[in-house]
């Protein structure tokens, strides 16, 4: 269409507007965020760069390539509970089911805890952590009606909110005394058996406590090595070598960095042993001995590491 000499083309004042901030808004990567490896770098920054980005689109845009990971968190749900009777005693078993959120999670580990168990991690967590602890409350105990159908649903549903409120706090999930109280019990027995040589039975109660650890660990990888060191244990006197030896390369793979762990040489030399038991080529494993050897000379473990997994829980 001709336009007349001294007449302007009729333009809407929002899209003058949303044009002019595309045009002259042109946003860089913060130079302390790095692309994530995903990201065509020259495709997303053109794209974010001349297309008509609002301004608080662009923010979230940034806000995800900063932290293009979402943090994975956990639900706790306790869907069922049995009544327990023994000769002397009578209680409720409450199941806890443990579940990562944010992704699909095959992985659905269950676990089975009495009210004394409540009880005894909320006393041990007043001790460190009384100010985070100061809205949170433990179901009361009942003098009557404990086993009474309503009774033990009202208890389900304030137990899966206490849970819930413990681990909204750092401090407390990242504690000892929360870990503990997933895992605590199951590895005490399965180092009992594994000391009593029912090293089948030790492994049957370790691979749920794997499962179980990697997740509320998420923060300290480090942490699942003894356990992934008893199953080598296990399978190693189970004669089953190679998975022996996959236990062993979990380990190392979580202690790439650390050489001053103090599992770190005796499952070297547990997995130089195995590697050649298999045929394997140790030669990165031997090096890598050696080298620790002769720089941490006063430092290296002399124990077996058979004998350190034997030696947890002996309290």
């Amino acid at each position: 269409m001709a336009v007349a000499l001294g007449d302007t083309p009729h333009v809407q004042p929002t899209e003058m507007k949303e044009s002019t901030e595309a045009k002259n808004f042109h946003p860089g990567p913060p130079s302390s965020c790095p692309l994530p490896s995903y990201l065509d770098e020259d495709e997303d920054l053109n794209m974010s760069s001349n297309s008509a980005m609002t301004t608080k689109e662009l923010q979230e845009f940034w806000r995800n390539v900063k932290n293009p990971r979402k943090p994975v968190k956990l639900l706790f749900e306790i869907p069922s509970a049995r009544i327990e009777e023994q000769q002397l005693s009578k209680y409720v078993m409450y199941k806890i089911v443990v579940i990562k959120s944010g992704s699909y999670d095959d992985k659905k580990v269950s676990i089975e805890r009495r009210y004394s168990d409540f009880e005894r991690l909320h006393q041990n967590l007043l001790k460190d952590f009384s100010e985070e602890m100061e809205g949170i409350f433990l179901p009361r105990k009942r003098l009557t009606s404990n086993f009474n159908p309503e009774a033990i649903r009202e208890r389900k549903a304030a137990f899966k909110e206490y849970l819930g409120s413990l681990y909204s706090f750092k401090c407390i999930r990242w504690s000892f005394t929360f870990m503990a109280f997933f895992t605590h019990p199951e590895l005490k027995e399965a180092h009992s058996c594994l000391r009593g040589g029912h090293y089948a039975k030790a492994a049957q109660l370790l691979l749920p406590v794997i499962d179980l650890q990697e997740k509320v660990t998420q923060h300290n990888p480090k942490l699942l090595v003894p356990t992934l060191c008893a199953l080598l244990i296990c399978y190693k006197d189970m004669e089953d070598s190679p998975k022996a030896f996959e236990m062993g390369e979990r380990a190392l793979s979580l202690l790439c960095r650390n050489r001053k762990h103090r599992y770190k040489c005796p499952l070297l030399v547990a997995q130089i042993d195995l590697g050649y038991e298999l045929g394997f080529d140790i030669t990165d494993l031997q090096a890598e001995l050696s080298e620790i050897q002769a720089t941490q000379l006063n430092e290296v473990s002399l124990l077996s590491l058979k004998e350190l997994v034997i030696q947890e829980f002996t309290d």
